[in-house]
């Protein structure tokens, strides 16, 4: 990336899953910083949200805040886990679409997930499983949706049960799906390979400006 282009000048948001916090992302920083991402923010929430939705429109008053400090009518999303059902929420369902140019997942729940990390009882875990109606609700239709998804998924993550749901698969929305081998779900934000192909993933959407939406997968060893 070269300093002073489009994509070097979007801000980078990296969101942390659930019992977890922003340190997670400091490989992935250095590895964004170094090819040129110039404003890179890594935002803590709270365990004690107890409701997705909150989290989203908490997500949404900072991505305002960001692109306010920064001149930027856009950001790109990076999220890990919750983190990133957290962000999908908040562009399928609260119009962050607008704002959100790329939105990259790792080993997010997208189907809802029959594994409860930690404490099961937790309202915001209840709202990660299967069947949920958090998860009900982003099955339903998203005409018109702007952002970009890249979900990276990976067979040996124990925590996505059945693995498949760390992809997105939704009619309306553009999305790629990225198969990561031998990778687990804490290992997925702090890999260097994982690092590289999400750094390739935020600028290849550049050249992708202008084309039909598509549904795809590929894989990162």
């Amino acid at each position: 990336t070269l300093p002073g282009s489009p994509v070097a000048e979007r801000p980078v948001v990296l969101l942390h899953g659930f019992i977890d916090n922003r340190s997670v992302f400091v490989l992935l920083r250095r590895a964004l910083a170094r090819h040129g991402r110039r404003h890179l923010a890594s935002l803590n929430y709270s365990p004690l949200t107890r409701d997705l939705r909150t989290a989203a429109e908490l997500l949404g008053r900072h991505v305002e805040e960001i692109c306010a400090r920064t001149g930027q009518r856009e950001v790109d999303i990076v999220g890990h886990s919750l983190g990133g059902l957290i962000a999908r929420y908040y562009v399928q369902r609260l119009g962050g679409d607008h704002r959100v140019r790329t939105l990259v997942t790792l080993g997010t729940p997208h189907g809802g997930t029959a594994v409860a990390p930690g404490a099961g009882l937790h309202p915001i875990v209840r709202q990660m499983r299967g069947g949920s109606p958090l998860i009900e609700e982003l099955r339903l239709p998203a005409p018109g949706c702007r952002t970009r998804f890249v979900s990276f998924w990976s067979e040996l993550d124990q925590v996505m049960v059945p693995v498949g749901t760390a992809c997105v698969d939704h009619p309306d929305l553009d999305a790629v799906n990225v198969r990561v081998t031998g990778i687990g779900h804490l290992a997925l934000p702090v890999h260097p390979a994982v690092a590289a192909a999400v750094r390739e993933a935020l600028e290849s959407q550049e050249a992708r400006e202008g084309t039909a939406p598509s549904t795809g997968t590929s894989s990162v060893a």
